[in-house]
């Protein structure tokens, strides 16, 4: 590297203010938009330019333009990054301490944004050497950094160290640090040193830096610059606290699914330094300092509006948040009691941001700024998150006469009020509050064990919880009759769907649990008195308001009284088991009464004329999904589900135990349960009758569905409710004493379908007969219905769908040839296909899997026939892409089906499994892409999904049956590789992984052969098409090209090992030839003697042998991730 230390010239000074003038030029016109792409060029240019370091240090020194200056910083960075295995130890420390001087020399400059990019490459220098770098040269830099802290050079020079450590915290955090082109391992080892040995150091020097200005801040009546200081020392210890800690991961609330049943997601994130931060958080009474330093500018400046929302106190407010997050083993094992102390200390610091609730809801109304009471609502979310409802309710006591979740109801009942009297659709502080509120009663009423129990509430938590509960319901009570006047057809409350709120109402019903013994009675009550303000009002008042208002109440209810199945059968929440245990007549059980009053309303819908005055299809949305919801849980469960022990509230256990039998049994097969089932039927099919085009209500009754018709109405339904009708009828047969009662009960149900098709293709007038409009329109239906009972084989049903299939193969087939012209029936057809066989080919017997892999193999000959060569260059443009869509639902369809058959080799059920009868997956998969393959062009390729379906069954294929890929011809396997290179080179980093896993498989299946004395894949080794070379050897160079040179993610580097490690066996003499040109295109003699070397350990370090075993692979891993860190960088420059 040229002139760190030389003496400038005249003639280098010449030239060193022509660049500069050059780079103002440029700057200008970029400015001005006068030829910027030239402008950009040339800046571009600086970077690579003969002199470029002594440059950009000119232009940073001299020029008077701001924009030229940041842009010479930014070709420091590119240049230094690029080079920096050219660069000697004394050039690297030459050039982070010029920037380091550059920045504190000009502290007090205006152009901050030239600062804060000086700074910034200087951070990023410091961590591309960071494991380079002696300690005693670190120790070098961050002396100067800490003189700077401590004031020593005056206040704008403090800000600067402030600000550069936060740069370099930055740059060392995983998701904010830059792109270096080096692998995931280098930024790992650099982040742990950093939190291991200087971290902590770092947020002394910050607070220390803070606390040398404070008194200053609070004795001034006017702006100082030391409030720059304080407020950039307080943003540093924020972003330390934010840090991702790894080696203390232990929390209080760690194994709480927080997220499941689409609990909303809460804002905090814990802080887990572990036990060496104590000193420095905790026991140094560094809190009681940062609480005392806001209450004093609160005080100070509580008259001036602004002054909440000025960056000092956003600063602070946020840290002290964040330490309401602090966690784990920074706290010794005293049962708690520090934690205790150190969150009573923070809540009585954060009381005064939101307390009396109805004062400063008042006064934020009035033109104060929410921004304080927004961040005492999240610091209450965060200390609810690290400890227990009891816990979080005992520390306000300390205090005060009520507990802490008293306060929080009262609080958030206050934000409710403002939203019912504000009522608008846009998003307000009091959204926002509600929104924080919400989550902090989410995460205090979650499960604690994560298996679907509640969290336990002390009495006055109950208290509260109904209190606040009968808040919520009267608000979204009001809201509801309120839409019914609003003209604004965008209204959010009539646009929001089940699936919109549902996130909001899951929290309700938590809150709701919390105090069920209350809120299930208020709920009957409410229920009750719109029933009947209905039957008084008929034909007199208008029913809307009242209607809208039991729409909220079923969402509401619905939520309290069951769970999101989410696949499974979900059980009854825990609070309704471990409640009313005094209950002794089940018909006397207050969920009984509730759900039965709800089940009586629903049924008035089948008197056609109440349901034309009452039941709109709105309202049937949500009657229909609430039962559906409801009878998941309720009706006629399982005998085990009702039997099963309860795991706490043991002093209770055997009324509990009662209860909830009393409870389950009312809705059981043997008492009401036949009868409620009956009823819900009558209305589920009543509502496809009564509102066939209501996709909504559709969705729901796929659920409900318990018998078949064959009504000519039905076929309205959209193709989706046709699917899902099919499927939830064939899984209702799981529900019968035995697999022969189901079996029956399938074939019986489906049998009007096979029937059909199998006369239609039996006539002899077919062609012409199947063409008809009515005929499509049918078989398509079918072919629908037939694809949805294929999704739902089970166990039970699998020997009735299996037989179904069978009994209409040759009809299918017939079909595809007749519907050839017809793509959206060809596509039905596969897509049932495919269902069929995914659902039955793991449970077939050998004779039966021969049969169904030959009818696979028949189908797709018939397919291809008919679509090799479909899309011609002499159509349109617009038909070629049309005809490109159908193709790919297709071919995405058939490889499905062949990544179906693979799977018999993988999990197979049947008795026979170890016998091979004929049957060969593999054959039937290799004929399948050799027949495929030809119509997956790379132009197809770039559909997402289907570029994913076939990279995956090709790695499965590679990985799972290599030694039949020899048998493919020549122009099947040449086609395979170039959609390989492709795939290699893909954006989507799933498919590039998929591509070196096939890479990997088909390397190391030739290794082994060849070293076995076989041929491994004989001629197909050498030379294909383009490939003249041999495949090896062309995959070899492709991805040395690619992991030397080009930009890919380092999470890659692992998997490009595999595959590395194979091919380099497979070509060692190309290898070494390939080492060999590379070092002899070094001119540096120094990097030509570390690229040797580097290129020694990658084949030789760790005791690297020939074998392709796990151990090998993982030593290779880690010599090619030394290797790229060694000399990645360098080989980019040339």
């Amino acid at each position: 590297m040229q002139g760190f230390s030389d003496g400038i010239t005249g003639a280098d000074l010449a030239q060193l203010q022509s660049t500069m003038h050059t780079i103002e030029v440029a700057c200008t016109s970029i400015q001005m938009q006068i030829n910027p792409t030239a402008a950009e060029a040339t800046i571009l240019s600086l970077s690579q330019s003969p002199q470029r370091y002594k440059a950009c240090q000119f232009i940073l020194e001299n020029s008077q333009m701001a924009n030229a200056r940041f842009q010479a910083a930014a070709a420091i960075q590119d240049a230094a990054i690029r080079e920096w295995g050219f660069l000697s130890t004394e050039d690297r420390i030459s050039l982070i301490s010029f920037c380091l001087c550059f920045v504190m020399q000009r502290a007090s400059s205006p152009e901050g944004y030239v600062q804060a990019k000086v700074s910034s490459v200087a951070a990023q220098l410091m961590k591309r050497g960071w494991l380079d770098f002696t300690a005693a040269e670190k120790e070098m830099f961050f002396y100067q950094v800490n003189q700077a802290l401590l004031g020593a050079h005056g206040v704008d020079v403090q800000f600067i160290g402030v600000n550069f450590l936060e740069s370099l915290v930055s740059e060392f955090s995983p998701s904010t640090s830059s792109a270096m082109g080096l692998p995931r391992e280098f930024h790992e080892q650099c982040r742990t040193s950093l939190e291991l040995n200087y971290l902590k150091t770092f947020y002394r020097w910050a607070r220390d830096a803070a606390l040398s200005v404070t008194n200053k801040i609070i004795e001034s009546d006017a702006a100082i610059p030391e409030v720059k200081v304080c407020t950039a020392a307080l943003r540093l210890m924020l972003q330390i606290l934010n840090w991702e800690f790894r080696h203390d991961t232990n929390s209080m609330k760690a194994g709480i699914n927080v997220f499941s049943a689409g609990v909303r997601r809460p804002e905090c994130v814990l802080v887990q330094p572990g036990p060496a931060w104590c000193d420095v958080l905790i026991s140094s009474g560094h809190v009681g300092w940062l609480l005392s330093l806001y209450a004093a500018l609160r005080q100070k400046f509580c008259h001036e509006g602004y002054w909440l929302d000025c960056p000092i106190a956003v600063s602070a407010r946020k840290l002290i948040v964040q330490f309401c997050s602090l966690t784990g083993t920074i706290f010794p094992s005293d049962n708690g009691k520090m934690l205790e102390n150190h969150l009573l200390q923070l809540l009585s610091g954060i009381l005064q941001w939101i307390e009396p609730p109805d004062a400063v809801s008042k006064a934020i109304e009035e033109g104060k700024s929410e921004s304080e009471m927004h961040d005492g609502c999240r610091a209450l979310l965060s200390i609810a998150t690290v400890t227990t409802p009891f816990v979080f309710d005992q520390l306000l006591k300390a205090i005060r006469p009520f507990g802490t979740l008293t306060l929080l109801s009262t609080l958030m009942c206050e934000v409710v009020k403002v939203l019912m009297t504000n009522n608008t659709d846009e998003e307000t502080w009091s959204w926002e509050a509600r929104d924080i509120l919400l989550d902090t009663w989410t995460i205090l009423l979650v499960p604690l064990d994560g298996n679907g129990g509640d969290a336990f509430l002390p009495r006055e938590g109950k208290q509260a919880a109904a209190n606040l509960f009968a808040m919520i319901i009267e608000s979204e009570l009001k809201v509801a009759s309120a839409s019914v006047a609003n003209d604004d057809g965008d209204s959010d409350y009539l646009q929001a769907s089940i699936s919109a709120m549902d996130g909001r109402l899951i929290s309700y019903a938590l809150i709701a649990r919390g105090a069920i013994d209350v809120t299930i009675p208020l709920l009957t009550r409410l229920f009750s008195e719109r029933f009947e303000r209905l039957h008084q009002g008929r034909g007199i008042i208008d029913p809307t308001e009242t209607l809208e208002e039991l729409y909220s109440l079923l969402l509401i209810t619905g939520h309290v009284l069951a769970d999101e199945g989410d696949g499974e059968t979900p059980l009854v929440p825990s609070a309704i088991q471990t409640h009313f245990v005094d209950i002794i007549e089940a018909d006397k059980h207050p969920v009984v009464v509730l759900s039965g009053s709800i089940i009586r309303f629903a049924e008035q819908s089948m008197d056609p004329e109440v349901r034309a005055t009452v039941f709109s299809p709105r309202l049937m949305e949500a009657v229909i999904w609430f039962l559906a919801r409801w009878s998941h849980t309720y009706l006629m469960p399982f005998e085990e589900a009702a039997n099963c022990h309860l795991s706490h509230d043991y002093e209770h256990q055997h009324q509990s135990i009662h209860s909830r039998k009393s409870l389950l049994s009312f809705f059981g097969e043997h008492n009401q349960g036949k009868i409620v089932l009956n009823i819900i039927v009558h209305i589920s099919m009543m509502t496809l009758m009564s509102y066939p085009g209501e996709k909504d209500l559709q969705d729901s009754w796929h659920d409900l569905a318990n018998a078949f018709t064959n009504e000519k109405s039905l076929f309205l339904l959209s193709s989706a409710n046709q699917r899902s009708l099919a499927q939830t009828l064939v899984l209702s047969a799981s529900g019968l004493r035995n697999s022969e009662a189901s079996n029956q009960y399938v074939q019986g149900l489906m049998v009007h379908m096979t029937t059909y098709l199998v006369e239609l293709s039996n006539k002899k007038d077919l062609k012409s007969v199947a063409q008809q409009p009515d005929i499509i329109m049918s078989v398509s239906c079918l072919l629908e219905r037939l694809r949805g009972a294929a999704s739902a084989a089970g166990p039970r049903t699998q020997r009735a769908i299996y037989e179904i299939g069978i009994s209409i193969m040759n009809p299918v087939l017939l079909l595809l040839e007749v519907y050839k012209h017809e793509s959206a029936v060809i596509y039905l057809l596969l897509k049932f296909i495919v269902e069929w066989v995914d659902g039955q080919i793991s449970y077939l017997e050998a004779q039966e899997t021969a049969s169904v892999i030959d009818f696979c193999m028949r189908l797709l000959q018939l397919y291809s026939s008919h679509n090799i060569g479909k899309i011609s260059i002499s159509l349109s443009s617009t038909l070629i892409s049309e005809a490109k869509t159908e193709k790919y639902k297709d071919l995405r369809a058939l490889l499905q089906l062949l990544s179906s058959l693979c799977s018999k080799d993988l999990v197979d059920f049947s008795s026979d499994s170890d016998e091979v009868a004929g049957t060969n997956i593999a054959q039937v998969v290799f004929f399948g892409l050799h027949i495929v393959t030809p119509l997956i062009s790379l132009e197809l390729l770039k559909y997402p999904k289907l570029c994913h379906d076939y990279f995956f069954l090709l790695s499965h294929i590679l990985e799972v049956y290599p030694e039949t890929l020899p048998q493919l011809n020549s122009e099947a396997f040449a086609h395979i590789l170039g959609t390989l290179d492709f795939g290699l080179h893909h954006q989507d980093l799933e498919v590039v992984n998929m591509c070196l896993g096939a890479l990997k498989a088909l390397a190391s299946y030739h290794y082994r052969e060849t070293c076995a004395g076989k041929t491994g894949l004989g001629s197909h080794a050498a030379g294909q098409g383009n490939l003249p070379e041999g495949i090896f050897s062309q995959f070899l160079r492709s991805l040395l090209q690619l992991l030397l040179f080009e930009d890919y993610s380092p999470d890659l580097v692992s998997a490009a090992a595999d595959a590395l490690l194979p091919l380099i066996l497979c070509e060692q003499e190309l290898y070494q030839r390939l080492g060999n040109e590379l070092i002899e295109r070094q001119a540096n003699s120094t990097l030509k003697s570390r690229l040797a070397n580097a290129l020694h350990s990658l084949t030789s370090s760790n005791h690297l042998s020939s074998t392709l075993d796990r151990v090998n692979y993982q030593r290779f891993r880690k010599n090619l991730n030394s290797f790229l860190m060694e000399v990645r960088g360098f080989l980019r420059t040339m």
